[in-house]
């Protein structure tokens, strides 16, 4: 013979899921996004592993002013991962 499962008559209420609290950013940070993301995108949207072969292991965690300081900014990111044997 078969077992039969044993079935719950009483369920748990659920939790009602409150909403997250909405992140309010300051202007100045905003403007500090969109030029990583205009820098980003004018190195031409590299990869993690992109990063680590022109840069190191320390390169997905730089900012761009590091980066460039290190010695490739984003407009020359490119030619340099070229330069490494990169894709």
């Amino acid at each position: 013979m078969k077992s039969k499962k044993k079935v719950k008559t009483a369920k748990k209420a659920k939790k009602q899921a409150r909403p997250k609290p909405v992140e309010v950013r300051s202007n100045a940070a905003r403007a500090h996004i969109a030029e990583g993301t205009r820098l980003f995108a004018l190195a031409g949207l590299p990869t993690k592993a992109q990063f680590v072969k022109v840069y190191g292991p320390q390169g997905p965690k730089m900012t761009w002013a590091e980066r460039a300081a290190a010695g490739v900014d984003a407009k020359h990111f490119q030619v340099s991962l070229m330069a490494k044997g990169g894709a």
